[in-house]
């Protein structure tokens, strides 16, 4: 089976279970009242060493027709081209998968996809979210989807070994991400200059809760980690990559591709 972003598998897995499971799907939370002084989140897990896990970032999807489609989806962008992008989404069938499939089946698949990405924002964020999806050279198949591939392509992770780290550090799979680089410092503090006080290598890497952004405008932000050899320190925002994200599908037929689905965006 194709390896897949955690989060996307996990939440795959959730959404299945609930249409398989009767009642499931559309059962009502019971109401608990809340505590006094209202809620407060567990606190987070200790610091403490963790085994590495193993991570290969995702591999460049070099299929031409899918280097020339990205071209043209590019331009469609560029130009905020409504026509011209409808020609490169499918006209039917198109999924919009959150906790469920919000795609409207009685409407096209381009007014689907602008719903899902706020195509129609007054401030253009809809097609700049586009521009980024056209610029984006990683995919990666959809399990049990014949020719789909989505993007961007997630890490290549043991699920076991993730399984494991995560009970082992009694955290959550929302609290760990991956460097961009081997061999990426750590510091002391959240300041380029700070001491060095680790290293990470291509291993998964717990992003503390209380990562803050910068006290000015001047200073980058940086991500508050704690190392495998459990060391808490500083990295660069930009130097870590989450393991889950909103990803654009797209169907190969013949010889071209086509928009066919969206897993986040905005609500419904």
């Amino acid at each position: 089976m194709p390896r897949f972003p955690i989060a996307t598998s996990l939440f795959l897995a959730a959404l299945t279970t609930a249409l398989l499971v009767p009642g499931l799907a559309g059962a009502q939370e019971p109401q608990v009242p809340l505590p006094p002084g209202g809620f407060k989140p567990p606190p987070a897990a200790p610091v403490k060493p963790y085994k590495p896990v193993a991570v290969t970032g995702p591999a460049t999807y070099s299929d031409p027709a899918f280097v020339a489609f990205r071209k043209q989806l590019a331009d469609a962008a560029a130009h905020k081209d409504r026509a011209a992008l409808a020609k490169l989404v499918v006209a039917h069938g198109f999924f919009w998968v959150q906790d469920k499939d919000l795609a409207d089946k009685n409407k096209s698949g381009i007014d689907n996809l602008a719903k899902a990405i706020d195509l129609d924002a007054k401030d253009g964020s809809g097609w700049d979210v586009l521009a980024g999806y056209a610029d984006e050279d990683t995919a990666g198949p959809l399990p049990d989807q014949q020719n789909v591939v989505c993007a961007p392509a997630g890490p290549n992770i043991d699920p076991k070994a993730f399984q494991a780290l995560i009970d082992s550090t009694q955290t959550d799979a929302s609290e760990w991400g991956y460097p961009t680089q081997d061999g990426l410092e750590v510091h002391s503090a959240g300041q380029p200059k700070a001491p060095v006080i680790d290293k990470l290598g291509m291993n998964l890497v717990r992003v503390l809760p209380d990562s803050a952004p910068p006290e000015n405008a001047n200073q980058p932000p940086f991500l508050h980690v704690a190392t495998p050899g459990g060391k808490a320190g500083f990295v660069p925002a930009d130097s870590i990559s989450g393991l889950g994200s909103d990803q654009m599908c797209y169907a190969k037929d013949g010889g071209g591709w086509k928009i066919t689905g969206y897993f986040g965006g905005a609500g419904e």
